[in-house]
């Protein structure tokens, strides 16, 4: 049988899926709730997937993936949801990868964000970082931390984006997103290029390389919230990449900056809840204080987790210490909870 890409897109929505995968010679796969689930016993064939992909890879992006061999772009199916696809190739023939987004952006609240979360988003200049790997929720948390600044402040808000994920709709802030590679050339050319573009809150989807960092702590330095994410999974590893960046030289220069515009950074994972029904996100927190600021310039960023540890009353905590919040709460289940805990935590 032949599969009919939207009625796949609509299933994925009904059952919650969070992403869709499409390989020649294999069922439709979704991801439910963190695992991946074959719908169905009959294979796409390569014939089919190809005229699958075809069918939703605008023309631009078609050369791209003829040339280079994988693309990436949206599609919005009606007014149901969006959906960031990544087609490429594999073994001469197609796949796609397809991550649902919902087209109603969540709360902090719906998220189960503290204040926390809002006042790091209400701080009006500095580098606010949300970190993890890759579907982590990341770009949920900075997409519901922009809707909570759209709703409540007047503000200029610039999103930096490959490929745009969340719509956002004007409110009480000004808010234009730009599509790396459509809009502008790169998250480096669309940052230099925002900083003239009078922003309050500039938003970078992903701080990939030794330029768009150094422009990124340049607009935090000059009067602009930064808010961006990395691929790391602590706060000391965040703070590590960023410097490691840089050449040897210029190291101990970046520690002086960075101790003074990050205002916090926050890592996240996704765990499964107890029972199966949905996801929720443990998370790490690290809020700029004088001893954290310190840390960073003197080379004791392998410190960092103390003083998270011994700071919960600031509003900061370690990712062990809210997954045994998790824990305790019967949230998530002791099999999800054990990579992340000391060992003979919680038996």
């Amino acid at each position: 049988m032949d599969f009919i890409l939207k009625e796949l897109m609509r299933q994925a929505f009904d059952r919650k899926a969070s992403d869709i995968h499409l390989t020649s010679d294999l069922p439709p796969v979704f991801r439910i709730d963190g695992a991946l689930v074959k719908i169905g016993g009959d294979a796409v064939t390569a014939d089919n997937l190809k005229a699958m992909v075809w069918e939703i890879t605008p023309d631009r992006k078609r050369l791209e993936l003829e040339e280079i061999g994988e693309t990436d772009f949206n599609f919005a199916l009606e007014e149901i949801c969006r959906f960031r696809i990544n087609a490429y190739k594999q073994k001469q023939s197609y796949a796609v990868a397809l991550r649902l987004i919902p087209t109603k952006i969540p709360s902090l609240d719906e998220l189960g964000m503290g204040s926390v979360f809002k006042e790091l988003a209400e701080h009006r200049q500095g580098l606010v970082l949300v970190t993890g790997p890759t579907g982590s929720g990341k770009s949920t948390t900075l997409a519901a931390m922009i809707d909570h600044l759209n709703k409540k402040f007047s503000k200029h808000i610039i999103t930096l984006e490959d490929p745009i994920e969340y719509l956002h709709t004007h409110q009480k802030s000004v808010i234009n997103q730009r599509e790396i590679g459509l809009d502008t050339a790169s998250f480096a050319n669309g940052l230099r290029a925002s900083l003239r573009q009078d922003p309050d809150v500039i938003l970078v989807g992903e701080m990939r390389d030794l330029e768009t960092i150094s422009t990124a702590i340049t607009a935090a330095e000059t009067g602009h919230l930064v808010l961006a994410t990395l691929h790391t999974s602590t706060a000391a590893s965040t703070i590590d990449r960023i410097i490691d960046v840089f050449p040897p030289s210029q190291q101990n220069q970046i520690r002086q900056q960075l101790s003074t515009v990050i205002r916090g950074v926050i890592s996240q994972r996704l765990f499964v809840k107890a029972g199966g029904s949905g996801r929720i996100a443990a998370t790490e927190i690290m809020i700029q204080t004088p001893s954290i600021s310190n840390l960073i310039r003197s080379e004791k960023i392998h410190q960092i987790a103390n003083v998270l540890q011994t700071s919960k009353a600031l509003g900061m905590h370690t990712i062990e210490m809210d997954v045994q919040r998790l824990l305790a709460t019967k949230t998530i289940s002791y099999e999800q909870a054990k990579p992340f805990l000391t060992v003979g935590e919680f038996r």
